[in-house]
């Protein structure tokens, strides 16, 4: 599989990310070993991951989703054969959260720890910290990358202004600038990132990976009326997309998927890997079904693509 460069990192990805979030959560670690296995077998070697999953779950604290792939990496021996990237800055606790030095350096520790590895591939700050100044964040992420802990850092959940503000910041102190983005981008989610974050990333070269690319699931067409709400965990936030905006999405995917033999959930990762600036959108799967048809993403022609952009138009 042709490998994209991650913005100046040194960093090199298939063009499809495999999310962490549903490992040891909806997924449990017998099959979260398995899906990993076919996702390398398949060429892919990108893992995305954060501190924080899966503490939303009852009875977890976080760090789930970091253990297992640690004890993953352990059993399997694939360390050199994947890129890991995780996350520091939401909510582990009263007293564990945010973008300061002091907890940027206890918390990679950690995941480290969980990991079982010595150095983290991408190091991402998970969300924007108002309350910490972006060059002491900047500096604390610098530090770990002197100390050989971690190879590269991105952010997740930045505003165009404040990225560009950390951008300007690295390069006036001479400090490593985020080389990624994690947006929240796809077929529903449009406006914000093409009108803000993109032009910014592509005037910088900066890679992208973007997170709920199929939309919580509604891409899939799983979800077309309230009553199927309740197939999944995670129904209940698609709920937003069951408009005539939404429906018009469903119907263009439906089409293409037909006239190219493939599934709405591949057609829509292909209208994400084939924007420019996009490096590889985040895809997770609790099945080997699922990341079967994930990872065979249906390559668009220029009038498919057109077709999404129009049904998808949010003005």
């Amino acid at each position: 599989m042709i490998k994209r460069k991650l913005g100046n990192s040194g960093l090199a990805i298939a063009p499809l990310a495999f999310g962490g979030n549903v490992f040891g959560w909806t997924a449990d670690e017998a099959t979260s070993f398995h899906l990993l296995d076919a996702f390398l077998a398949a060429g892919c070697n990108f893992i995305d991951t954060a501190d924080l999953y899966s503490r939303w779950a009852s009875g977890h604290q976080g760090g789930e989703s970091e253990s297992i792939i640690g004890r993953w990496l352990k059993k399997s021996g694939k360390r050199n054969q994947v890129i890991i990237a995780t996350k520091v800055g939401m909510e582990m606790g009263p007293d564990k959260k945010g973008l300061s030095k002091a907890y940027i350096l206890r918390a990679a520790e950690d995941s480290l720890r969980r990991l079982q590895i010595d150095c983290i591939d991408l190091y991402q700050a998970h969300i924007d910290d108002p309350a910490t100044t972006l060059e002491e964040t900047l500096d604390a992420l610098a530090g770990l990358i002197k100390q050989g802990k971690v190879r590269a850092i991105g952010a997740s959940n930045y505003s165009a202004e404040r990225l560009t503000q950390a951008l300007e910041i690295s390069r006036r102190l001479g400090l490593p600038r985020y080389e990624c983005l994690q947006p929240h981008y796809n077929l529903c989610e449009r406006a914000d990132y093409e009108t803000k974050l993109e032009p910014v990333c592509l005037a910088h070269g900066i890679g992208v990976i973007s997170y709920f690319s199929l939309a919580k699931g509604f891409l899939t067409g799983k979800y077309r009326a309230e009553a199927d709400l309740t197939k999944s965990v995670r129904g209940q936030g698609v709920k937003a997309y069951l408009d005539e905006r939404g429906f018009r999405i469903l119907a263009a995917l439906d089409q293409i998927a037909k006239d190219k033999g493939s599934t709405p959930a591949r057609v829509a990762l292909a209208w994400l890997i084939a924007r420019p600036s996009i490096t590889a959108p985040i895809a997770s799967a609790t099945s080997l079904g699922q990341l079967t048809d994930l990872i065979e993403a249906t390559k668009l022609d220029r009038p498919a693509i057109e077709a999404l952009n129009q049904a998808s138009a949010w003005v």
